[in-house]
């Protein structure tokens, strides 16, 4: 297993695998970074990204059925492993902690 830090496009696709639940497979987990992000995610960089989380231990994914409308290929499901959550966590302590010390920043409702 490599490293657990994780980098920001790595973090927003942990964040939407676990948010996804049990529909997180690429083409969704493309879609939904868009959705939230408003940027387009590339079908190949996010696969090379579930494989570099799936290596770290962040995530495990099986193979699910196949369909006739995917001409009989299945889909790669992923799901977020312990140690991802654990890696979240922290990224989300850190990030926290690092708003708190700015001078002058009130975050509290300003949006």
């Amino acid at each position: 297993m490599k490293g657990t830090n994780l980098g920001e496009f790595e973090e927003l696709v942990l964040l939407t695998i676990a948010a996804l639940i049990s529909d997180a497979y690429s083409v969704a987990i493309c879609d939904e970074l868009e959705k939230h992000t408003g940027r387009a995610a590339k079908l190949g960089v996010v696969h090379a990204v579930l494989n570099r989380l799936e290596e770290k231990g962040l995530v495990k994914s099986k193979l699910g059925e196949s369909t006739s409308e995917r001409g009989g290929k299945r889909k790669r499901y992923y799901e977020v492993t312990h140690t991802g959550k654990v890696a979240l966590i922290k990224a989300k302590d850190v990030r926290e902690s690092l708003w708190r010390i700015i001078p002058g920043f009130n975050l509290e409702g300003s949006i």
